[in-house]
């Protein structure tokens, strides 16, 4: 089973173009991915620029919106992410535990839905068998 672990980091919302983890921290980050790597369970890990840097698209009456970021709504936004491939629900869940999250920081362990988690008519609609 494939899960995406999604830090969100209180504060990052407002934090300005450019803003850049510590050193310190940074190392302790970089120990933790590679256990996950050693573990053979890493699939995927960036870190985000700031929403400052980013811009948000919305659909509404058939018609694209761009507004670009700081997100003064935002209560919460992603710092990062990482995808790993484990077991179960409770595997992943562990790994997020032994991360070196700081006070301000929350890890959302989501499961990634495969085309397997789709009826049958669906995956025909879709050509998988």
């Amino acid at each position: 089973m494939r899960f995406m672990m999604l830090m969100i980091p209180q504060g990052y919302e407002s934090a300005a173009p450019g803003t850049l983890p510590s050193v310190e921290r940074i190392e302790s980050m970089t120990k933790y991915n590679h256990s996950l790597q050693e573990a053979g369970v890493l699939r995927a890990l960036d870190g985000l620029h700031p929403p400052s840097m980013g811009a948000r698209v919305s659909f509404r009456g058939g018609a694209a919106r761009v507004v670009d970021g700081p997100f003064p709504e935002a209560k919460e936004v992603l710092g990062g992410y990482w995808v790993i491939e484990v077991g179960s629900r409770d595997e992943a869940i562990e790994w997020a535990r032994r991360c070196p999250g700081a006070d301000n920081e929350t890890i959302e362990v989501r499961q990634i839905m495969g085309m397997e988690d789709f009826p049958e008519d669906v995956q025909q609609a879709v050509g998988q068998p």
